[in-house]
């Protein structure tokens, strides 16, 4: 059987556990939040224009009055899930699942008018998928320059929205195949517009080879394993994925591993740094002008996400260690508005970004997972040296966020796109996903019309 075969059956009988399917209502709580926010970006702004002329489909595009057919939805809500970068991190498959996944079967579900249930067991699929297909490739296929959460979040997006189709197994085989040769997203896209497109793109993507495949469109059974398929196109770790795939449906990543939770809206590899920047602001009561330099040691995946020493924009900001750590201390704390054209050229930030320096520790290598280790020196004026070192970050699956934290991030988010009243019912719904009935209750309090 090829791993293509085992992926179709997986996707169309697998019953996820409970903890699976409140794991999976948590990102889609969040995911539906940081998309509302990032409906306002100008890159979801130019995607909205685009998919405006496909406008009269049963789908919403979150934060606006478009209604559209579900490609078109996925791509516009998938652009704005990615957005601000502000949506969840999965260190197996290293991507950002939820951002092309809530979307993506949002879309599908739409379309068909399924119930949250279906909709949360959907979006697992998809999950452990990217997972298994993550631990093979990776790291190298992410350190190659492939952007994960385009390239296997659109194989993700095409088991979701083939799982709400109501696909059989050999339909569903066929979106897979057509998912693999719809992948891509290139890392040297990274503080552009098309970061974020890259989400939407795969949302989009995986909606259509769901819908390509139910007309008739067939692929190859061996588009992921074979001697021209995904794995060795896209420079796999390792030359089968056998072993990886073996316990799928009897092991749930989602469980064992979890979903990491961005509290800060910047790049994954600042936020262990972030927070014990933060920390030691608070405990010492530090200003800028009290540090002399800082060093930050970091793992070597980490200088291949956080491209930018000297950030031109807000989005290049979000991809430059130097300027989040200097407005950090400046501000006192990182949110979305640290990101406007304003903070990049302050003064303050200018001045002591020039003394932040990053730099590799190869110890950092050996066994934890890439981006998620830090040490912070910092010698201040008055010579002391303070030393603190980070394995994770607030929001990781060992430190989780909170109820009201995520709360809050959603409330904070969604109310620059809709209502307050539209957010507290969307919020009130969300929190209860299980029981929503049809999933276009939840999506018309998602639009701008409510």
């Amino acid at each position: 059987m090829t791993s293509l075969e085992q992926f179709a059956k997986f996707v169309v009988g697998a019953t996820p556990p409970g903890l699976a399917r409140d794991r999976a209502a948590a990102a889609f709580l969040d995911t539906v939040g940081v998309s509302l926010a990032g409906a306002l970006e100008p890159a979801s702004r130019a995607v909205q224009r685009v998919v405006a002329s496909h406008s009269g489909g049963p789908c919403v595009v979150w934060g606006t009055d478009l209604q559209t057919p579900a490609p078109e939805a996925a791509l516009a809500n998938g652009t704005a899930a990615h957005a601000l970068d502000f949506d969840d991190m999965c260190f197996v498959s290293l991507a950002h699942p939820s951002a092309p996944l809530v979307p993506a079967a949002m879309a599908a579900a739409e379309s068909v008018g399924a119930s949250g249930a279906a909709i949360l067991d959907a979006y697992i699929v998809g999950f452990e998928i990217e997972a298994r297909l993550g631990a093979a490739l990776n790291p190298r296929h992410y350190r190659r320059g492939w952007h994960c959460t385009s390239t296997l979040g659109t194989i993700g997006a095409a088991a979701a929205a083939s799982r709400l189709a109501g696909l059989d197994v050999a339909r569903t085989r066929h979106a897979l195949a057509i998912a693999a040769s719809s992948a891509s997203g290139l890392k040297e896209n990274f503080g552009t517009m098309v970061k974020p497109l890259h989400a939407g793109l795969a949302a989009r993507n995986g909606v259509l080879a769901a819908e390509l495949a139910a007309a008739g469109i067939e692929g190859s059974p061996q588009a992921i394993d074979g001697p021209q398929g995904f794995l060795h196109a896209f420079d796999s770790e390792r030359s089968s994925i056998a072993d990886v795939v073996a316990d799928l449906g009897h092991r749930w990543e989602i469980v064992e591993t979890g979903i990491t939770v961005k509290l800060y809206p910047s790049c994954a590899g600042t936020h262990p740094t972030l927070d014990v920047v933060l920390d030691l602001r608070r405990r010492e009561t530090l200003l800028a002008d009290d540090i002399e330099g800082i060093v930050i040691d970091v793992d070597a995946m980490t200088p291949t996400v956080l491209l930018y020493d000297k950030p031109s924009s807000g989005l290049e900001g979000k991809f430059s260690m130097p300027f989040c750590v200097a407005a950090a201390i400046v501000y006192g704390r990182v949110g979305v508005e640290t990101f406007a054209l304003d903070r990049l050229s302050d003064p303050a930030v200018l001045d002591l970004m020039q003394r932040v320096t990053m730099r590799v520790d190869p110890a950092f290598d050996n066994g934890a997972p890439p981006l998620t280790q830090t040490r912070v020196t910092m010698t201040l004026r008055d010579g002391r040296v303070l030393t603190e070192s980070a394995n994770g970050a607030r929001g990781y699956p060992a430190n989780p966020a909170s109820a009201a934290e995520l709360d809050a991030k959603f409330l904070g988010c969604a109310m620059g796109a809709i209502s307050r009243e539209a957010a507290a019912r969307a919020l009130s719904s969300l929190r209860d996903l299980t029981n929503v009935s049809d999933i276009r209750r939840l999506s018309t309090l998602l639009s701008r019309n409510d």
